[in-house]
């Protein structure tokens, strides 16, 4: 196991352990807690009583922030004529067909969202093994294969982020940075909760929403009661 250090010992501190605390309480406490010299990352962390392994249980989509996640994300757009034009006008940082694939081929990855129409999945699919594995492969569920690329630029930009359950059920998604203000990321992770609530499948038995938790990039997790939403 590996050894902690003084400053994440020191605020532990300021935690009860057992204790779930109100989504106000918990992100005050995040932001305390936090040990980074730089603007961390404040993290949201849900356990939900779901069998991934189950094709109607399986937890995955994208939501927009109200507030953003204070990260620029570099835009990848697959597209040609008009939608091309169109991926740029909207801000897109790079747009392209087969030029691009060769160069992620190649071990390119200046980018950190790929948007591509439809009419381009035959080519990007080539690329499934590539990007398969570090989650940036298109998918039609978060919004990210779309003729409308117009609108998933603007998202992206915006702060869309995606989440999915893991094998074991859990969901990591960024809610912003230390420095934010405790309300915008309150309301931030209100709205994911909000949407996981919404995305419950039918099939999913016994308590839902097992556990939440927030934590900045190098600090403790902060328990979060879920009927304090």
């Amino acid at each position: 196991m590996a050894k902690k250090g003084k400053k994440y010992l020191e605020a532990v501190k300021l935690l009860e352990r057992t204790k779930a605390y109100s989504v106000t309480e918990a992100i005050d406490l995040a932001k305390k807690t936090n040990s980074a010299k730089f603007d961390a990352t404040v993290e949201a962390a849900f356990r939900l009583g779901v069998d991934p392994k189950k094709a109607d249980q399986q937890i995955r989509g994208a939501v927009v922030l109200p507030n953003g996640t204070g990260k620029t994300q570099r835009v990848l757009v697959f597209a040609k004529g008009e939608k091309a034009k169109e991926a740029e006008a909207a801000g897109a940082d790079h747009v392209g067909e087969t030029d691009y694939i060769n160069k992620i081929q190649k071990g390119w990855f200046e980018f950190d969202v790929i948007v591509a129409t439809p009419d381009m999945m035959g080519e990007v699919g080539k690329l499934g093994r590539v990007l398969g594995p570090k989650g940036l492969m298109p998918n039609p569920k978060t919004g990210t294969v779309t003729f409308d690329v117009t609108k998933a630029v603007n998202e992206i930009k915006a702060g869309k982020v995606e989440y999915r359950a893991d094998k074991a059920g859990n969901i990591h998604v960024p809610i912003g940075k230390v420095s934010f203000e405790d309300n915008k990321l309150t309301e931030n992770l209100a709205t994911i909760f909000e949407t996981l609530m919404k995305v419950k499948p039918a099939a999913a038995k016994g308590t839902y929403m097992k556990n939440i938790s927030v934590t900045t990039t190098m600090g403790p997790g902060v328990k979060v009661d879920p009927s304090s939403f």
